[in-house]
């Protein structure tokens, strides 16, 4: 099975770029930032992972390996959009985890994935039961 994003899953182009960053929404987590587009076209993805990220490629190669394969297995559920992410310094050091979740956070924010539901192991809490009243007289 070919485990790549298809041509048009990814943003590509410079232009395509500087339009999410100066025409899109950002927002962002201590890893990474996320700059969001809606244009109506399906979901794609941009990474920008410079050299003052990591110096060494292997340790950029890391991290965009494994955004792309998070936003691959997220790629049927977010709405169609641009998204180009920036990671940050404190990235490179970053567990696979950590940098799953800190794209799941980023998402969540602009607006691209709905909230966590509420889990746990406690049963929901029933209906306080508030006696009405009485008037004083009886």
């Amino acid at each position: 099975m070919d485990r790549r994003l298809p041509r048009q899953a990814r943003v590509r182009v410079r232009a395509d770029f500087d339009r999410v960053f100066s025409e899109g929404r950002r927002t962002g987590t201590p890893l990474l930032a996320l700059h969001l587009l809606r244009d109506g076209q399906p979901a794609r993805l941009g990474l920008a992972v410079s050299r003052k990220v990591d110096r060494r490629a292997v340790g950029r190669n890391r991290i965009k390996r494994a955004l792309r394969e998070e936003f691959r297995a997220l790629r049927e559920r977010l709405p169609p959009a641009a998204y180009v992410v920036v990671a940050r310094h404190a990235a490179a050091s970053a567990t696979r985890v950590a940098l799953r979740e800190a794209f799941h956070d980023a998402l969540r924010r602009a607006g691209a994935l709905p909230a966590p539901e509420a889990g746990g192991t406690m049963p929901a809490a029933s209906p306080v039961h508030v006696p009405t009243p009485r008037p004083s007289g009886e």
